[in-house]
């Protein structure tokens, strides 16, 4: 019975180890910088820190490019086929959706068609609406927001959404904060 207690409490300790850590840390491979760092620029701008994208790879998949899901999401950005299927049709030069560098580069595609879709509701600090809709889809996080806005009338921060939406999704999106929080902290 040891074993089974060990079993359920490891993922715990291994995030608690961790959650410390930042984008940074030594734990992170810096292999795949090069392809957060260019089609971070490349669909946000040279304005937009790459290392929040660094940040989304360690939450969906620990930078592990042979992840799996049981749900059928593949690679560091935890990309479903049938969602890399409709981005390839947008960019037919995207590779293998198993290659790190384009599964990094069409979930940073994929985020910023989410992050469009924040425009007319949200005027700043539009990353844990996109964060959130890329791990819960765009319409769970729609109806968080509506939901939200019956509840308090204007609506224009995640905080006042966050209690709307999967507890799953407020962790991912915590957690991606945590990594940014933590670098920006050294």
């Amino acid at each position: 019975m040891p074993w089974l207690l060990l079993l359920v409490l490891l993922p715990a300790i291994v995030w608690a180890g961790l959650r410390d850590g930042g984008v940074s840390h030594k734990h992170w491979p810096r292999s795949f910088d090069p392809y957060f760092k260019k089609y971070a620029k490349h669909y946000f701008g040279v304005g937009v820190d790459w290392r929040w994208f660094k940040a989304q790879g360690i939450a969906e998949s620990g930078l592990n490019p042979k992840a799996r899901s049981r749900t059928g999401a593949v690679g560091i950005m935890q990309i479903l086929p049938s969602t890399y299927a409709d981005i390839k049709k947008r960019n037919p030069a995207l590779g293998a959706l198993e290659e790190p560098r384009w599964n990094i580069a069409a979930g940073i595609q994929y985020d910023r068609y989410l992050y469009k879709r924040w425009i007319q509701r949200i005027p700043k600090n539009r990353f844990p609406f996109m964060f959130a809709s890329y791990n819960a889809g765009l319409g769970a996080i729609n109806k968080a927001w509506r939901k939200a806005r019956r509840k308090r009338g204007k609506v224009i921060r995640w905080k006042q959404v966050a209690p709307h939406v999967p507890r799953e999704t407020r962790r991912y999106v915590r957690r991606i904060q945590e990594l940014m929080n933590n670098r920006l902290a050294k």
